[in-house]
């Protein structure tokens, strides 16, 4: 006999995705084991929009930071600062935030293993046989071979997801940015211009050459950071080149962290019968944007939904609507910013017309009225009007920059 613990769903992974995906089952009473990997830590400048934290119930005391304002910097070093009206952009630090989202699953009635997934296998009877290893901490050796059944598995173990490529035919079909940042210390004697509920924006090539350099407020530190598809291109000297503009080349570094990023969703999340995958696994993280956080959140909330539906009918199908429903609602706003991306970083000509752009009183209206509430702005049609006028003169280099 086989006694091997079988549960409900593993969820591998406990970023935002997984993390969110094993409490919205165990929630609904399925048996989950989250299986997480320790001491990894994304990069990412940590900013949640206030529909997250209303939608996911994110408490005052997981924010470091509130921005209130964003600042973009031109290639020319053409400042234009952005207000955030009626509302603030909540600022998170990953280290912490990541393992309260773990901890509010266990709470919720996930087991919760710390171990490095391996390979996914069928028993006889057709269930899923997940194999991992443990490792004690500061053990050198391969660690101790585990291994559990599941009716069901969820893939949240990020970007070239190990779960992905062993059950999904097109996970290698997606391109990457790689990111990396410095999380450091505040200085005590702050630099000229600093202001610790702004996030500013840099849009040069020397910092990136087709994505964009960043300082984000995080409390008593700051992310600082870039990333690029060029493998060529040097993330460390440019996060280096941005400190030193910022005035923060000696400020205590405290954590390094470097990562690739998916650059649009997968064609296919499910394997039709008893897999599906979220967040970076499924490649949500938006382009020109960057933004994971929410959309991990959701994405792992869409496939606790689809695989809580297959348990209760036996229904496979059910596993491809985390895709169908993610993409009814976001896929748009996806290929708006994938479009933007692609014209407008590709040079700092155009980086600096794209700021100037945004100097708009109504591209930044509507602008913030969408990333705050993670939809199209539809409301005000004439404003649209006025922004295609505005965006064909820079684009036929009629407007002054």
């Amino acid at each position: 006999m086989d006694m091997t613990e079988t549960f409900d769903v593993v969820v591998v992974g406990g970023g935002p995705a997984g993390a969110t995906a094993a409490h919205t089952l165990a929630s609904k009473g399925h048996s989950v084991l989250l299986l997480d990997r320790a001491g990894r830590i994304k990069p990412c400048g940590g900013a949640i929009p206030p529909r997250a934290i209303r939608d996911y119930n994110i408490p005052d005391s997981q924010l470091v930071a509130r921005a209130t304002s964003a600042r973009m910097v031109s290639p020319r070093a053409v400042n234009v600062d952005i207000p955030i009206e009626n509302g603030f952009v909540g600022m998170v630090d990953r280290d912490q935030f990541d393992e309260w989202l773990r901890v509010r699953a266990a709470d919720a009635g996930a087991v919760r293993r710390t171990a490095v997934f391996d390979r996914i296998t069928r028993a006889e009877d057709g269930i899923n046989v997940i194999h991992y290893r443990t490792r004690e901490r500061g053990s050198t050796n391969d660690g101790v071979p585990g291994r559990v059944r599941a009716r069901m598995v969820i893939g949240a173990d990020g970007a070239k997801s190990a779960v992905a490529r062993q059950t999904i035919d097109c996970a290698q079909d997606t391109r990457y940015v790689f990111a990396y940042h410095e999380i450091i210390a505040v200085p005590q004697k702050r630099p000229d211009g600093y202001d610790g509920s702004r996030c500013d924006v840099w849009y040069q090539g020397r910092l990136s050459p087709d994505f964009y350099g960043w300082v984000f407020p995080h409390g008593d530190t700051l992310s600082v950071g870039t990333g690029s598809a060029d493998k060529g291109f040097s993330l460390r000297n440019a996060v280096a080149a941005l400190r030193e503009a910022t005035g923060l080349t000696d400020a205590p570094t405290l954590r390094r962290e470097g990562a690739p990023l998916p650059m649009k969703p997968l064609k296919r999340w499910d394997n039709g019968r008893d897999v599906v995958l979220a967040g970076d696994a499924a490649g949500v993280v938006a382009p020109a944007s960057g933004e994971g956080i929410y959309y991990a959140m959701l994405g792992g909330t869409l496939a606790a939904d689809a695989v809580d539906a297959c348990l209760a009918t036996g229904n496979v199908r059910t596993l491809a609507t985390a895709r169908k429903r993610f993409m009814r609602d976001h896929g748009k706003v996806f290929w708006v910013l994938g479009i933007m991306q692609r014209f407008w970083y590709c040079s700092d000509a155009r980086r600096e017309r794209f700021v100037s752009i945004c100097k708009d009183r109504d591209v930044q209206q509507l602008t913030f009225e969408s990333y705050m509430n993670k939809a199209l702005t539809r409301r005000k049609p004439m404003a649209h009007v006025r922004i295609f006028f505005k965006d064909m003169a820079h684009l036929l280099g009629l407007a002054r920059v």
